[in-house]
């Protein structure tokens, strides 16, 4: 029995699906099977005892990294699996965007689609030819209605998708990486959709690998690992423990790397340090990292390195010429003060001559490093910029 503000609860929910350990192409190979007495599979455990409640107005957040057992989460709360354990009860509407090309036909058009879609939605053709210009102009798609859906791109597909999802009036709706596609200008229009049906109360799951929208929009959020619940709550704890599960994972890795010897790229070498000359590829907010660069090429004389976040946002960017410095050798250590977000973020690298097309040599992709999240982090927001109040007089 749901309470008055609960319009999702889930209960002990377990999920499993068999897996086959070999194909039975026939009726021999199931009879050898059988003389074998061979369990042709295995029982995989995708969602073990999970449960939460949902109430009404909630923008609820659902992390987890691939193949935590989310998406099965998902599709069972819209309905497309059953639980093997436990229960479900929903209380009004639901509306689910969880996987692209569900409802689409690639052999029709774009417009056909739309109608398509809108049927699926219980929509009349007449209130669907109301709002069909509102649905093209929201997914940026009117110069490619007519074309085939196979000849969109998968972005292109989900824009269009999540334009017609927004159209139901549901009391609930389902969002699985909507904020994944699309270029700025879309993806600022999902942002004020989302505030839009924040303000209405209207109640909304939001499935995303982006931390920062867990903590603009949601109220309240749960992370998966391995089928099960780890965390529960406070939007910003529960992105704190996903970055810190994906950390280890990233830390492993380019400890891994480091430890190798580094590779001549243009007869070039390069690799991060600590202030005391440590090889490290791990650093918290605040660290100093030091860049070591050594090349063979004696027309070099100046050295320029930026730092990209992982997602391609440059943080900063310098080179010796424009600071007046002077290189006499064939080496160099960059010191940088790393009053950034924490994440995984690598170093561009740029060196050249006398001027800044002389003998240029560019490494796209240098040496990566994480820096750390911590719960006492003072950076809220991409870097840390120095400040201070002023008393006014």
């Amino acid at each position: 029995m749901l309470g008055s503000e609960e319009v999702i609860v889930v209960k002990d929910l377990f999920k499993s699906f068999k897996l086959p350990h070999e194909q039975s192409t026939g009726i021999k190979q199931n009879v050898v099977n059988f003389l074998r007495r061979k369990k042709g599979y295995e029982n995989q455990e995708v969602l073990r005892d999970v449960s939460f409640s949902i109430n009404k107005g909630e923008f609820f957040g659902i992390v987890g990294r691939n193949g935590s057992g989310k998406s099965t989460l998902l599709k069972l709360l819209a309905g497309i699996y059953n639980p093997n354990k436990g229960s479900i009860s929903i209380n009004g509407s639901l509306t689910p965007f969880i996987e692209l090309g569900v409802g689409f036909n690639p052999e029709l058009t774009g417009r056909e689609n739309v109608y398509l879609n809108g049927a699926l939605l219980g929509f009349s053709r007449t209130e669907m030819n109301d709002m069909y210009d509102s649905i093209v102009e929201f997914a940026e798609l009117e110069r490619f209605m007519d074309q085939k859906l196979r000849n969109y791109s998968s972005g292109m597909q989900v824009r269009l998708a999540f334009s017609i999802a927004i159209k139901a009036e549901s009391d609930i709706l389902i969002l699985d990486e909507v904020l994944a596609v699309g270029d700025a200008e879309f993806q600022q229009k999902c942002s004020d959709y989302f505030e839009k049906q924040k303000a209405k109360g209207q109640t909304i799951v939001l499935v995303t690998h982006d931390m920062a929208s867990v903590q603009k929009y949601c109220t309240r959020a749960i992370m998966i690992e391995d089928g099960s619940i780890i965390a529960s709550g406070n939007p910003e704890t529960v992105a704190f423990e996903y970055t810190k599960a994906n950390q280890i994972k990233i830390e492993n890795n380019l400890s891994a790397q480091q430890a190798q010897t580094p590779p001549d790229l243009h007869d070039i070498k390069t690799y991060t340090t600590d202030t005391t000359g440590k090889r490290l590829s791990s650093f918290d907010v605040g660290d100093s990292v030091l860049l070591h660069m050594e090349w063979k090429n004696e027309a070099i004389c100046n050295a320029g390195a930026a730092l990209i976040k992982q997602s391609g946002e440059g943080m900063f960017a310098t080179n010796t010429l424009i600071e007046n410095v002077s290189i006499t050798g064939k080496s160099c250590d960059y010191r940088l003060s790393l009053d950034v977000a924490p994440g995984k973020y690598f170093f561009k690298i740029r060196l050249f001559g006398k001027t800044e097309n002389d003998n240029v040599t560019l490494i796209e992709e240098g040496p990566s490093i994480l820096i750390r999240a911590s719960k006492n982090n003072k950076v809220d927001g991409l870097v840390s910029l120095d400040h201070k109040w002023l008393k006014i007089k």
